[in-house]
């Protein structure tokens, strides 16, 4: 009788340590597809049903040969821009990465991009802008443009991460040139780190984000157990946040760069559809 019981508890243990290292292994690998639906009463209408697939944190990550399951992902989410919101890289050696991955989805969709504090930790971030630049890829760097649809437009700004030149504008200085220059109107900003608090003050209708990972590990009433500066219990990893009028998409991203793996938390292609309310 108990060996019996000492057989039923291994192989519970066993069945148990399974489900584990297989759930972890999905969490790290499958890509899941999730669309915000976000409305404006400030939105041309010509934009109504307007599509942003963003993609943040990929780390130089794989999904795939030739990146095959996240170009797909990509595809089947019918962008009108793709977002790249940083940490697109990790270190040097990896511009044919790069290369390969921006020349398909610049094949798919106009593609903007800017920079995360890895990229200018990653000691080839001039071999980056070129090679971005050679891809088609608009790298918004305290920039904005001017996206026109059915004779109505909207602009999209970028922010360069904190970690770039001592000497650039501040985000307060580069959305204050927007509005001299432009007059202002319905403003998409991307940014790479999660300050969901400090853009909700820049006068931008939506920002999307990255950086948290999603709090690596989510467990159920939590925001994510630690983010990727080894805080327990942080705040704005994934979702949408509106504070002050602005709603800011925080992506929990595709990659990793830190020993901790995900958990219940997979890599996510994130799809801002826009409507006009009213």
């Amino acid at each position: 009788m108990k060996k019996a019981r000492h057989r039923r508890r291994g192989g519970i243990f066993l069945f148990l340590l399974l489900f584990l290292v297989l759930l972890t292994a999905d969490s790290n690998v499958r890509i899941v597809t999730r669309e915000y639906q976000l409305s404006y009463d400030t939105l041309p209408r010509a934009f109504d049903g307007f599509r942003i697939v963003q993609l943040s944190d990929l780390h130089a990550g794989s999904f795939g040969t030739d990146n095959i399951r996240l170009i797909s992902a990509v595809t089947a989410a019918r962008p009108d821009i793709i977002a790249v919101t940083g940490d697109l890289v990790d270190g040097e050696g990896q511009g044919g990465y790069v290369r390969e991955l921006m020349t398909a989805l610049t094949a798919i969709a106009p593609v903007y991009y800017v920079t995360g504090n890895h990229e200018w930790a990653s000691g080839m971030i001039g071999e980056l802008f070129d090679i971005l630049d050679d891809c088609g890829v608009t790298a918004l760097r305290n920039t904005y443009t001017v996206l026109e649809r059915g004779g109505a437009s909207i602009l999209l700004a970028g922010l360069e991460d904190p970690n770039g030149p001592a000497d650039m504008e501040t985000p307060g200085q580069v959305m204050e040139q927007l509005r001299e220059e432009t007059g202002g109107g319905f403003t998409v900003l991307l940014a790479h780190r999660n300050r969901v608090e400090e853009y909700a003050l820049l006068g931008a209708q939506l920002v999307l984000c990255g950086h948290a990972h999603g709090g690596l590990i989510r467990l159920p009433f939590t925001d994510g157990l630690i983010d990727t500066n080894r805080d327990w219990f942080p705040t704005y990893t994934c979702g949408v946040y509106t504070e002050n009028g602005t709603d800011v998409l925080v992506s929990p991203g595709l990659g990793n760069s830190v020993p901790v793996p995900r958990f219940l938390n997979n890599p996510q292609v994130c799809v801002a559809v826009l409507h006009a309310a009213g």
